[in-house]
């Protein structure tokens, strides 16, 4: 069976293609963290490096996107009655558009450690898809920011508030949407904002946990997770991770696959990834685990989960593949590296901080950016090797995103253009 991530834009991005400086989407062109950029900076910090550093008002965790002169994110206000849009000229620094899209009058709660801006929007030419989950998505011309089209009826409690990016593929936009009431997938046609398909989550949320509560209620029932494309058998298949399993879909019709349950976990955050036949997935919170799951047809037993890791899983950081090592950083800032098709430890050390942003590759080294502002630089392979850690003054939560030679970070109050 072959199993790889599609990567080729033509399938992802309709006909576009992606020059090396564009971050369309959550962890980039083949949304699995990987930039083909080079000469990017290992040492820097807020006065080293910085091209420019531009205030982005506002509370909002979703990491930037970039095509061409422009980066578009978004941000609310704190108590989720305003969100909004920014671009961002890439060159200058200079604010390009800063749009309220949505003004909600009775916000859903919003747990502090999240935002009511989580999602990471998806841009192509012309064209940014925007959404913060059920109060509202939206279409926006990248040349004027005129709203082309937008949904505010999709009904969706959050509980703790989104965090599921959408995902392009041909003429669909594509987003998970799994709060306590409900759980479904959509897939809207892009020109036009019109649903496609919308597939509801097909696990059974009222038994029992494990200490014999209702499993359907609030954070059982919840995820956070980006869907992704990856061929299975010379197909596409959309692979989306909700609370208490993981599921495989087809993407131009919503027909379920291939389901694996994993009753015990909940909160799903990250974006899956995958090679070597596997797909790489973080199950979430409660007993956090990344496991190693062999796609099949039909409900999926525990003959397809090749290998398990408990200790020092993350649960909100996505996973890293390189060659054939599988890298994570869990939350309490232990970075440990794997063999892909066994799961063998390789090692495991700790870079200080928390860390909630995803990991990137770039020029040959690892990314990661703690939630206390440091951005630690190593280099890949068997053995543990710390480059630089850089300090900058807020904090990360947005994972970052690069162009051409340039970082482009996004703390809890600014966008940082760094370069050498």
């Amino acid at each position: 069976m072959s199993l790889r991530p599609i990567i080729a834009a033509f399938i992802c991005f309709g006909s576009i293609a992606l020059a090396a400086d564009d971050w369309p989407q959550f962890r980039g062109p083949s949304g699995d963290g990987h930039s083909d950029s080079t000469r990017l900076p290992v040492s820097f910090d807020e006065g080293n490096h910085v091209k420019w550093k531009t205030a982005i008002h506002g509370k909002g965790w979703s990491s930037p996107v970039i095509l061409g002169s422009q980066i578009w994110l978004t941000t609310a206000t704190e108590d989720g009655t305003e969100l909004s849009v920014v671009c961002v000229d890439k060159d200058s620094g200079t604010l390009l558009q800063d749009k309220v899209l949505f003004r909600v009058e009775t916000p859903q709660f919003c747990h502090k450690f999240n935002s009511y801006a989580s999602p990471t929007p998806v841009i192509e030419e012309g064209r940014v898809y925007i959404t913060f989950g059920s109060p509202g998505t939206a279409c926006l011309d990248t040349k004027t920011g005129e709203v082309l089209w937008q949904r505010t009826d999709f009904v969706c409690n959050h509980y703790r508030g989104a965090g599921s990016s959408p995902i392009v593929m041909g003429d669909l936009l594509i987003v998970n949407f799994d709060g306590s009431d409900a759980q479904f997938v959509v897939a809207l046609d892009k020109k036009t904002g019109k649903t496609v398909w919308r597939t509801e989550r097909s696990v059974n949320y009222n038994d029992l946990d494990k200490s014999g509560n209702p499993s359907g209620e609030g954070d059982y029932r919840k995820a956070f997770s980006t869907c992704e494309i990856v061929q299975q058998d010379g197909k596409p298949v959309l692979v989306s991770s909700g609370a208490k399993a993981h599921y495989g879909y087809e993407p131009l019709t919503g027909k379920e696959l291939w389901r694996f349950e994993d009753p015990e976990h909940h909160s799903a955050a990250t974006r899956p990834v995958a090679g070597f036949g596997l797909i790489f997935i973080a199950a979430g919170f409660s007993q956090g685990q990344v496991f190693a799951l062999k796609p099949g047809a039909g409900l999926l037993d525990e003959s397809h989960c090749v290998w398990r890791i408990k200790k020092a899983a993350p649960n909100k950081p996505s996973l890293l593949l390189i060659d054939d090592l599988l890298y994570m950083i869990n939350d309490g800032g232990i970075v440990s590296c794997v063999e892909a098709k066994t799961g063998k430890p390789v090692w495991s050390e700790r870079v200080q901080g928390n860390y909630s942003a995803a990991p990137i590759f770039a020029d040959g080294r690892i990314y990661v950016s703690s939630e206390e502002g440091k951005v630690a630089v190593l280099a890949p392979g068997r053995e543990f090797k710390l480059l630089a850690e850089n300090k900058f003054g807020s904090g990360f939560m947005a994972s970052p995103a690069v162009s051409g030679k340039a970082l482009i970070l996004r703390s809890k109050t600014h966008l940082y253009r760094v370069e050498e």
